[in-house]
């Protein structure tokens, strides 16, 4: 017979590698979600939204190639990689070298994973 003082307790978070940053994936994966509603608006497909989703499919693991670096990683990245990617598109945004890539497109990335990061509260 199970009491109240034996019943199991649910935690009410998330485990701790349901995570993705310092984001609870289900955050992550919603402003996925909603970066890609908007881009299926002609409208709205800008190269910022663009950028945003390569964020976040590379945060989430469903990308291999890290969006700024090119570095390759298997699944999602750790928190350290997610960093230095955070990093390199702010090297990106000042003014170094971007390999082709637009300005535009960089800034949605470095806010996709500054946010992930949880260097940035507002969710982009």
């Amino acid at each position: 017979m199970t009491t109240p003082e034996t019943e199991p307790v649910e935690s009410a978070e998330p485990a701790e590698d349901d995570r993705v940053g310092t984001r609870y994936r289900s955050e992550v994966e919603a402003a996925y979600r909603k970066s890609a509603a908007s881009a299926e608006e002609p409208a709205r497909q800008s190269q910022l939204t663009r950028g945003l989703l390569t964020g976040y499919r590379w945060a989430l693991g469903h990308s291999a190639v890290a969006p700024v670096t090119g570095g390759t990683t298997t699944g999602a990245p750790d928190l350290g990689l997610l960093i230095a990617e955070v990093d390199a598109a702010t090297v990106q945004l000042e003014g170094a070298e971007q390999r082709g890539v637009s300005h535009d497109h960089i800034q949605g990335v470095y806010d996709a994973l500054a946010w992930v990061c949880g260097q940035l509260e507002q969710r982009p």
